[in-house]
């Protein structure tokens, strides 16, 4: 179907074609299709404060070239969404430490989305998240999502725990949550999504990428 791309500072200049798919799809999916108002831009490109050079984005490509999922994960020893616009989502401190990355930006085009389930598109996408902390050794990701996400995550094994109390933002509540990552993670949700191997891309332009 496609692969997971892993790009950052170190390799954006080869995947600036890309790059710009991935934020115009963002800002299609988050502004147009979810309604979330306030990230809305005149270019048509969603990006906010936390796509800097310290970002790592997970890119779906397909054979030809076309960006059709995505993510992001951001460092928590810097500044996130967590902890500078959702901090009321946790009680007590914000989770911290070298192995722990602010997973955000979850998306899949609609034409790979099923309904009434999730689709092995978005496994794909989950997978590929697992297989890069598993490799750059990232225990735990923190997360602000819609409340319903307690119950998925738990159902593919990444043992989700609520940080604190939700909060409505743009007609839907949210949550922060943190989740483990681990090999039977993984496991799990490649048998889930139907997945049989690694979906990590290992293109030339990512043998920069630590």
């Amino acid at each position: 179907m496609f692969k997971v791309h892993v790009v950052d500072a170190a390799n954006s200049v080869a995947y600036r074609e890309q790059l710009d798919q991935y934020f115009k799809l963002r800002h299609h999916i988050y502004v147009g299709e979810r309604g979330w108002r306030t990230l809305k831009r005149p270019d048509g490109r969603e990006m906010d404060a936390f796509d800097t050079p310290d970002a790592t984005h997970l890119l779906g490509i397909t054979a030809a070239g076309q960006v059709v999922g995505g993510s992001r994960l951001v460092p928590s020893l810097k500044p996130h969404l967590m902890s500078e616009v959702f901090p009321q989502l946790v009680s007590g401190r914000i989770q911290r430490g070298q192995d722990i990355f602010e997973w955000t930006r979850f998306f899949v085009a609609r034409h790979l989305r099923e309904p009434g389930r999730s689709c092995q598109a978005a496994g794909i996408i989950y997978c590929g998240v697992l297989e890069l902390c598993l490799q750059r050794h990232i225990s735990h990701l923190t997360i602000v999502c819609e409340d319903y996400w307690l119950e998925r995550f738990a159902s593919i094994g990444w043992q989700p725990k609520r940080l604190g109390p939700s909060k409505e933002s743009d007609g839907t509540w949210i949550v922060g949550i943190m989740v483990d990552i681990s090999p039977a993670a993984l496991a799990t949700t490649r048998q889930i999504y139907r997945i049989s191997g690694p979906v990590l891309c290992d293109d030339a332009r990512i043998k920069t990428v630590a």
